[in-house]
């Protein structure tokens, strides 16, 4: 089975933090978005993942090697297909369209989830869904009473369905999808301006492909600095707290509020950390308070106290506002 990561976005909802980093590393409960994304999938399909096609922007051979590590940690081959310019969630998929064959997953690098389900990989294909308050702003499926889909629909404006689609896809002939969005972008066929997905899946049904869908218990969005660092306490709930210190962590008069992740040779001083925090590796905390926060590497803060805050990388910061977000080598 191959695996296609459509992540090339410029994120700029999570700005300052994706000025220096793609947003798909920024680090969710000590492991990048992608890491864990492409963990998670890997535990849900029973068959081996043999190559990851990562669709990328302008990324430096630093990123690119972060991902191939990322691939070799579950046994797969990295690719990488550049898209130059962002026209819809077909044309990012497009992109990989030399390993668009045979089965394949598709999931696009901003959705974390949660399931209980095994994916059937002799189904004809699979979309992951999340029943959602209010769909108005998702694609979502309508099914029959046998739990096929009759209908994509793209962002209703009246109530159709709750079943919103997350991003997360599979399909049995990769082949066959690759033949309806190569039709849609040689005909210049767009929707709302863009090449969009849902359109090759209506077209691929109306030719006899018969969709099912997978309902995930939780689906986690990482689109801007509040909901992420929401998803970063979320998922450190669903980790084994023996797992989330490092075993060189120095902790000297401090009071941890579990769940905490706390990187390698990080040192915490008289400070109450927790719950909910995320502490990269090589920071120093000193007499600070911080809650539902989301911290990464090298940071160094002292007299700090806030909560609903993510740090970046080299970060220098002594008093805080209660909630903050600072990117790389920002200084306070």
């Amino acid at each position: 089975m191959n695996l296609i990561i459509p992540m090339a976005g410029m994120g700029k909802r999570l700005r300052p933090h994706t000025l220096t980093t793609p947003k798909p590393l920024i680090p969710v409960a000590g492991k990048p978005i992608v890491q864990r994304l492409v963990e998670d999938i890997a535990e849900v399909v029973p068959e081996k993942i043999e190559k990851i096609g990562f669709v990328i922007g302008d990324f430096g051979e630093n990123v690119k090697q972060q991902l191939r590590d990322i691939a070799e940690g579950i046994g797969a081959e990295a690719s990488f297909h550049v898209q130059e310019i962002a026209e819809g969630t077909a044309h990012a998929i497009a992109c990989a369209n030399d390993i668009l064959e045979g089965k394949v997953t598709v999931a696009f690098a901003d959705t974390l989830f949660r399931a209980d389900f095994s994916l059937d990989p002799e189904d004809d294909g699979i979309i992951w869904t999340k029943q959602v308050d209010d769909p108005s702003a998702f694609g979502v499926v309508k099914t029959s009473d046998a739990g096929v889909i009759t209908d994509f629909i793209e962002k209703p404006q009246e109530f159709v369905s709750d079943q919103a689609i997350i991003g997360i896809y599979y399909f049995k002939k990769g082949e066959d999808l690759r033949a309806e969005i190569d039709h849609l972008i040689k005909n210049n066929i767009r929707g709302g301006g863009e090449f969009q997905l849902t359109m090759a899946l209506e077209n691929l049904k109306e030719k006899g492909t018969n969709f099912k869908i997978g309902t995930v218990n939780e689906w986690l969005d990482c689109g801007n600095k509040n909901i992420t660092v929401e998803s970063n306490s979320r998922y450190l709930g669903f980790l084994s707290k023996e797992d989330l210190i490092d075993e060189s962590v120095q902790i000297e008069n401090s009071e941890i509020l579990q769940p905490v992740f706390i990187g390698k040779n990080t040192v915490i001083k008289n400070s109450k950390i927790g719950p909910n925090v995320s502490i990269g590796s090589d920071c120093l905390v000193t007499n600070s308070s911080i809650s539902e926060s989301l911290i990464q590497n090298n940071a160094k803060l002292e007299d700090v106290n806030f909560a609903n805050s993510m740090i970046g990388n080299f970060v220098k910061l002594t008093g805080a506002p209660k909630s903050v977000s600072l990117g790389d080598y920002s200084e306070w």
